[in-house]
């Protein structure tokens, strides 16, 4: 935090009293992406054009990959070894918490195997089955029925979009790791604005199978 404008710095044995916490200062989370930038890009990082929470490292064939997310920081490579030393720097500038390999990030569950990495967001899925009263559903083999055709029924009754619009966006993140449901949610989307009771019934189909 910068001293204000006009405080003397002669009399070191002054403070700055904040009225509440620093993380709910405005400028508390740009003064901290600010610095973690500044720290990687002298580490020898460069920061991606398309993704500025993303910033990679490269050294005669050793590459780390670095991600933040507020104060969450991931760290990928190819090269144990280049890992460590990325991990220690950070420690030394930010005294980090190490949470060992990555387990969870973002709701998506990160498993290990011998052929590569699994995602999975399964506890997502369920938490979007509970908060929709669908646990009980039966499995189905399709996210939507064969040559289902959908259609706009003036004559039906609209209903609370709110909950149908959260709806969509949580799966719409779904598809994440569940790329195969892509079709259908974009069927879903296009009801958005006008939903009627004919939609509400509609994405109950997708939820067993997920």
């Amino acid at each position: 935090m910068k001293i204000p404008q006009g405080f003397s710095k002669k009399d070191e044995t002054r403070v700055c009293k904040l009225k509440k916490s620093i993380y709910g200062l405005k400028q508390a989370s740009r003064n901290w992406y600010q610095k973690f930038t500044r720290s990687l890009v002298s580490l020898g990082y460069k920061q991606s054009k398309a993704d500025h929470s993303l910033f990679i490292y490269t050294n005669n064939g050793a590459y780390v990959a670095t991600i933040i997310y507020v104060d969450d920081v991931i760290l990928v490579g190819i090269d144990m070894k280049w890992i460590e030393r990325k991990k220690f720097y950070l420690d030394k500038e930010f005294s980090i918490k190490d949470l060992g390999p990555l387990k969870y990030f973002l709701g998506i569950e990160v498993t290990r195997m011998f052929e590569g990495l699994v995602l999975s967001q399964r506890n997502y899925t369920l938490d979007i089955l509970k908060d929709s009263g669908l646990t009980g559903c039966r499995p189905s083999l399709f996210p939507m029925e064969p040559n289902l055709k959908l259609e706009k029924g003036e004559e039906e009754e609209r209903i609370d979009v709110s909950q149908y619009r959260r709806l969509v966006e949580r799966l719409f993140y779904l598809q994440v790791t569940r790329p195969d449901i892509a079709y259908f949610v974009s069927i879903l989307s296009q009801f958005v604005g006008d939903v009627r009771i004919m939609c509400k019934t509609v994405t109950r189909l997708p939820y067993p199978m997920l």
